[in-house]
């Protein structure tokens, strides 16, 4: 059996539009073995049990373009952490497990760089894949076949926090809210944002993040998708956050506090329990391993 352990991750950090990647420690494993002559799916609800799931996509995918057979029976068992359509890269979990599985069964002889560009040609772009596969916080582009990539390095005064409402929001109708073209200006801006961004991450200069985390190509479209979320974001900043982002496509918001700061969930969670839809917080820290496989 082998066992493929995948972190969450979040995109853009606010400014850093498809371009930017963290690992979190929330994971989803993949159980895999060869079992028969079918296919056997557990873990995810029904309508995900069948040759439609994107796990044995990314398999297919990845055995295709080696041109190889996948095993004619696979038993799949999936244990998610990760929660659906919530803006933390759960399908992303999926495709890596799929490319890492499919290079496991076949003996595939691939580094990480190689699954890194499997994922981002089935995902369509590598921020949440290159987080995912190899930890951290990713900056990451594709172009040519070829992955062009870089770790962040990240103050350790820095924690997130994940506050995850119970409603979901699909990264379909998340994009199809975005406008076709940017000013110029908002061009600029979201250059100039990132730029800082990255600089405060690694230098742990704090007080840059309320700045460096603004955005004008992505949030302000989304925001009005998601109920409570201007609400959510001004107590955000009321309990001294740091910065205060969507995740991904949302509907998750992310907030960095000091690692001091441990007043925020208690602070957030009262205020929480007031709106009409749940939401739950949880604070979580970067994941620098990435994907681990273990073979048992």
């Amino acid at each position: 059996m082998i066992e493929i352990k995948v972190p969450a991750s979040t995109a853009n950090l606010g400014p850093g539009f498809d371009t930017l990647g963290a690992a979190l420690n929330l994971y989803n494993s993949f159980f895999l073995e060869e079992s028969g002559d079918s296919l056997i799916i557990t873990g995810c609800p029904k309508e995900f049990s069948d040759e439609n799931n994107l796990v044995i996509k990314a398999m297919k995918y990845t055995a295709n373009k080696y041109h190889k057979l996948l095993p004619a029976g696979i038993k799949l068992h999936i244990d998610s952490q990760v929660p659906l359509s919530r803006g933390l890269g759960s399908s992303s979990t999926c495709i890596v497990a799929g490319v890492f599985a499919a290079a496991e069964l076949l003996k595939l002889p691939l580094t990480r760089e190689d699954i890194l560009i499997i994922a981002s040609e089935i995902e369509g772009h590598p921020d949440n894949v290159a987080p995912a596969i190899l930890g951290g916080i990713v900056t990451a582009t594709y172009k040519d076949c070829n992955i062009y990539y870089d770790n962040i390095p990240l103050s350790k005064d820095i924690k997130f926090i994940a506050l995850i409402p119970e409603f979901e929001l699909s990264t379909a109708l998340s994009r199809s809210v975005l406008p076709h073209t940017v000013e110029r200006s908002d061009g600029i801006f979201n250059i100039n944002r990132v730029s800082l961004l990255i600089a405060a991450l690694a230098t742990g200069k704090l007080e840059n993040l309320p700045v460096a985390c603004e955005d004008r190509l992505h949030q302000p479209y989304r925001a009005k998708l998601i109920p409570d979320y201007e609400p959510v974001v001004k107590k955000c900043w009321e309990y001294n956050a740091s910065a205060v982002f969507l995740s991904g496509a949302g509907p998750t918001i992310l907030v960095l506090v000091p690692q001091e700061n441990n007043d925020f969930i208690k602070s957030i969670n009262s205020y929480l329990i007031t709106l009409n839809n749940k939401w739950q917080s949880s604070e979580l820290y970067i994941d620098f391993q990435g994907t681990q496989i273990n073979r048992k």
